[in-house]
Order: structure tokens, then C-alpha cells, then sequence
């Protein structure tokens, strides 16, 4: 099993997690997070004074998926996510050793 957490623009959500739902991964964490990367924030004009917003809202999405499907995923987020600009996300894909449903107790692939 392998997770995958993508950090994408709040405003590419709802579009990736249609996309997601729609080739069959409808099981999704969201989480507002805030920092930054490469572009290492902007600056910004109001009231005629600059300022730097240099920490950005993002936000992380998190699937716990079957190895299979890993590839799959990617791809969806990918080509939903991207605008073409500086800060448009990452993806990280790491290993699970364990899953356990709570409710039942049922572990491995039957409690994903």
C-alpha cells in the first residue's frame, strides 16, 4: 500500500477531487496547509504600502492507495492540478506498513 500526499492551489480541489472520484479513489483527507517552496511567496500592494506574503496557502491531499494504483493517481492530479505557474504543488508517495478500520478491525486492503 503506499500513500500519497499531494499539495496543490486551493482552487485546483474541487476539479482534482471530481477527477479522483470519478476513476474510483472517492476515499480523500483534505487539509488546509500553509509554507512554501521554490517561489518563496509574492509581494503585495494594499492601501499603497508593500508587503511580502511569503508563507501560501495550500492545500494537502491524502489517499492511502493499493500500489497499483499509484501511477493512476499521479497522473490524475497532475494533469487536474496544474495551471503551468511557479507553485502548483508537489506530490509525495511513501510506503504503508500497516492499515487498520477501526470500527471493525479489519486490516491490510479491507480497511482501505
Amino acid at each position: 500500500m503506499k500513500k500519497i500526499e499531494a499539495i496543490i492551489r486551493p482552487e485546483r480541489v474541487s476539479v482534482v477531487r471530481k477527477a479522483l472520484e470519478e476513476v474510483g479513489y472517492p476515499g480523500i483527507t483534505i487539509t488546509d496547509v500553509r509554507g512554501h517552496g521554490a517561489q518563496k511567496g509574492s509581494v503585495q500592494h494594499f492601501r499603497g504600502t508593500e508587503f511580502v506574503v511569503d508563507i501560501l496557502h495550500k492545500v494537502k491531499l491524502e489517499l492511502v492507495v493499493d500500489d497499483t494504483a499509484v501511477d493512476k493517481i499521479i497522473k490524475v492530479v497532475c494533469e487536474q492540478g496544474r495551471t503551468g505557474e511557479v507553485g502548483d504543488g508537489k506530490i509525495f508517495v511513501s510506503t504503508i506498513d500497516q492499515v487498520v478500520r477501526v470500527r471493525t478491525g479489519e486490516t491490510g486492503e479491507k480497511a482501505i
